[in-house]
């Protein structure tokens, strides 16, 4: 009898745990509870999923730099930030289940895609013979966009990223991003732009409250961009990244997607761009997306990218990230600037995920490599109050995997080009 009565406290204890989260100290405890469960199953995942590297130590030159995947580095820092997120959740902008799914993980930054338009043509974004694009109709227009912007951030969502496409074509960019710049409980509003047309609508979109931005370069050679992009362009991205300098945009951050016997080359030579300007370069693992003819001979690894920029630069030192930051980030004596590494195909980063997307056409996906996807522009457009999309976001947030297949998986699974989900 005393055996059984045991089993059925335990049983109730578990329940308690797993229901609707209503206050932020409900949340710190669950938190809690999940990030011990994760040092049980985070080595089993990572071996499963084919990441059986993930824990080993670099010697470089006279120090060491630790490289672990973020399931092993939120150990140490996922109980804190659990509580910073309960204190820091203001009764104008509660934390709401919506945003959270089965494994514990509180999603704050939304990104949302403006368009699938684009005026390049990037190798590793766009299929050589082009996409179909979804009709204007059929995209979500600016009162949409700002609807379900709010929706998010009233839930807790404190950090939306501006996406395409090329998010800076789209007309009503200015008028967007002084809504949601104004929306209350937001506290950054970003933008990822290729960099072409950005000089010259910086300084307004400054003004409508943009904080931070991420241009697109891949390399430095302008006859190689050309190539890479299938368009010209590269003294306006250069001139973009100064004039974003110049507006004191720090740092200004430079995504550069490696890809082998490209520009794998240039690599030492994008690190030297943070010598003396405030630039975040940040080395992207090639990804597979559909049609963008992916191959694994053609990924260069992190492991090899960090071996060059260790030759090139000995003082390269760790930063400590936050347990939901997606790359990892490194200083260099006497550089203004910094580097940084985003390794979604060899060490995953899915215990720290903190983002959901927003596509253009109005579906809804919570992981960049997942197919799945749900409509909240057709509920929408139907009449569905605030609370049945509540639901359907939920329902979505809580189908989220705990961590997206090995690359080889990905490369086999039918999804969407990258134009079409947003960078």
């Amino acid at each position: 009898m005393l055996r059984k009565k045991k089993r059925k406290k335990s049983a109730v204890f578990t329940l308690s745990l797993f229901s609707p989260l209503r206050t932020t100290k409900t949340l710190f405890v669950y938190q809690k509870f999940v990030l011990t469960m994760r040092r049980c199953y985070s080595k089993f995942t990572a071996y499963h999923l084919g990441f059986k590297n993930s824990n080993f130590l670099l010697q470089v030159g006279s120090g060491s730099v630790t490289r672990r995947t973020i399931a092993t580095t939120s150990e140490r820092s996922f109980s804190n930030y659990a509580a910073q997120v309960g204190q820091s959740q203001t009764k104008d902008n509660t934390v709401s289940d919506m945003l959270i799914d089965s494994f514990g993980r509180l999603h704050t930054y939304l990104r949302i895609s403006l368009t699938e338009r684009c005026n390049l043509r990037c190798q590793y974004c766009m299929p050589s013979e082009g996409v179909e694009l979804t009709p204007n109709s059929d995209l979500l227009s600016q009162s949409e966009i700002v609807r379900l912007a709010g929706l998010f951030v009233s839930a807790g969502v404190n950090k939306i990223r501006l996406t395409g496409g090329e998010p800076t074509v789209r007309k009503d960019i200015e008028e967007i991003c002084m809504q949601l710049s104004s929306l209350k409980g937001l506290k950054n509003l970003a933008i990822t732009t290729n960099g072409i047309t950005l000089a010259r609508k910086l300084p307004k979109l400054q003004e409508c409250g943009l904080d931070s931005l991420n241009i697109s370069l891949d390399t430095l050679v302008p006859a190689k961009f050309e190539f890479l992009t299938r368009r010209k362009g590269h003294d306006r991205v250069m001139k973009s990244i100064d004039t974003a300098i110049e507006l004191g945009y720090n740092p200004v951050k430079v995504n550069c997607v490696l890809m082998r016997g490209l520009n794998d080359d240039e690599i030492c030579d994008f690190v030297d761009l943070t010598r003396d300007k405030p630039i975040n370069v940040r080395f992207i693992e090639f990804m597979p997306f559909d049609g963008n003819v992916w191959n694994v001979k053609k990924l260069v690894p992190y492991a090899e990218v960090m071996d060059k920029v260790v030759k090139g630069f000995p003082s390269i030192k760790r930063m400590q990230d936050h347990p939901t930051e997606t790359a990892k980030n490194f200083t260099i004596d006497g550089h203004c600037g910094s580097v940084s590494f985003i390794t979604s195909m060899t060490e995953h980063f899915c215990a720290g995920c903190n983002r959901l997307r927003l596509l253009a056409d109005g579906n809804f996906k919570v992981c960049l490599f997942g197919p799945s996807e749900v409509s909240l522009r057709d509920p929408l457009r139907s009449g569905a109050d605030d609370e049945a999309l509540r639901e359907i976001i939920g329902a979505a947030v809580k189908r989220k995997k705990a961590a997206h297949a090995g690359m080889l998986d990905i490369a086999k699974t039918a999804n969407r080009p990258m134009i079409h989900i947003g960078g």
